[in-house]
């Protein structure tokens, strides 16, 4: 059933006609030459994702043949999406908590609320921290109170007697003989066996998964789509099962499917269904551009000379000469640029594997 599934999306993709017009910001959806443009940005200001050409035999006639698609490798996986779950049904619970006189008054200023204190500590990460103990204040009893009341009843005016005072030749001659008696070695220590050195090696390690992300553009759906194939620490390829656990329960089997990858005759991975992609898309970009053209209006008006994100705004015309607008018109703003689609894409898509750090635009 699933092969036939297959074969139904290759047909409708191979029918589907191919987007001209650019509508990334009314529907979210860019064009084959819209998603070169983004993935050449992308790759120019984060070097760790390149172009790739792929199979020939899939090579997708509305992209350039050495820009098929985008792969990044070697992405880290610290835990698993279970360890993010709440794991108490009562996670809303709140608990005041107070650090200070409950008498005196005016004590508001030493209460706190503790949110989620219903909720347990997963166990299941060794990236979880030990609990640690309380650290005892400095005004209470302290462990060395006995041999500070002892020093406070010293007198510096009581002498010893010289009698009392050890001779300190007659101690080296003793450690000498003691030195040159023979003394019985000590057994040396059990060894621990193979089994034992592998277990508390293995709970000293932190089991490190790794993901290739690959970016394709989908015809009929007119947006980018993510696909995903992990390997263990030791450089094994994963099962669906094991990749699974690195997407939240709310899409793993769902939005999340193992499929046959479109540049390739026989690679299988994990890709996020695009169907939904456009309309998140759209909120996102709509989101974003409004304040992207306030700061461009406000860096205007001002006559600001900043140029930190001087990639969002409007080239000049190139003519060597100012773009002057009429007197009495406000200038126009060109907002967010295509260019920054796929950088808002792996923001979205971040939500969807938030173990697998696919987002290397954080920074930005």
């Amino acid at each position: 059933m699933h092969a036939i599934q297959q074969q139904y999306w290759a047909v409708r993709d191979y029918l589907s006609p191919v987007l001209k017009e650019s509508k990334f910001r009314e529907h979210g959806r860019i064009t084959p030459e819209e998603f070169v443009a983004a993935g050449d940005f992308l790759a120019y200001k984060f070097p760790v994702w390149s172009w790739e050409a792929g199979d020939a035999s899939k090579a997708r006639e509305y992209l350039p043949a050495n820009k098929q698609y985008m792969v990044t490798r070697g992405v880290p996986c610290l835990r698993r999406a279970t360890s993010l779950a709440y794991t108490d049904a009562d996670e809303d619970a709140e608990r005041l908590l107070s650090f200070g006189d409950s008498a005196a008054a005016g004590t508001e200023a030493d209460e706190w609320v503790e949110t989620h204190a219903g909720r347990r500590t997963n166990t299941d990460s060794d990236a979880n921290p030990r609990i640690i103990d309380d650290i005892p204040d400095l005004d209470g009893p302290h462990e060395d109170d006995g041999f500070s009341a002892a020093a406070a009843n010293l007198s510096l005016s009581e002498t010893p007697d010289l009698d009392d005072i050890p001779d300190m030749e007659e101690d080296l001659e003793d450690g000498d003989d003691a030195a040159a008696a023979p003394s019985k070695v000590p057994p040396p220590p059990r060894k621990p066996s193979d089994a034992t050195k592998e277990e508390v090696t293995n709970a000293n390690l932190l089991s490190v998964r790794t993901y290739d992300v690959m970016i394709t553009y989908d015809k009929y759906y007119q947006t980018p789509r993510i696909w995903l194939l992990g390997y263990d620490e030791n450089g094994t390829p994963l099962v669906p099962e094991q990749i699974f656990q690195d997407v939240t329960a709310e899409h793993a089997f769902k939005t999340v499917t193992i499929e046959a990858f479109p540049h390739s005759a026989s690679l299988q991975a994990a890709s996020v269904h695009p169907c939904k992609h456009a309309s998140v898309m759209r909120k996102l970009i709509e989101r974003m551009n409004a304040g992207v053209v306030e700061e461009q209006k406000s860096q205007r008006k001002g006559g600001s000379k900043d140029n930190k994100k001087k990639w969002l705004f409007k080239r000049g015309s190139g003519s060597g000469k100012d773009d002057k607008q009429p007197a009495g018109e406000e200038e126009e703003v060109e907002g967010m640029r295509v260019d920054f689609y796929l950088v808002v894409f792996l923001k979205f898509i971040a939500s969807i594997v938030p173990t697998i750090e696919v987002d290397s635009t954080a920074a930005f």
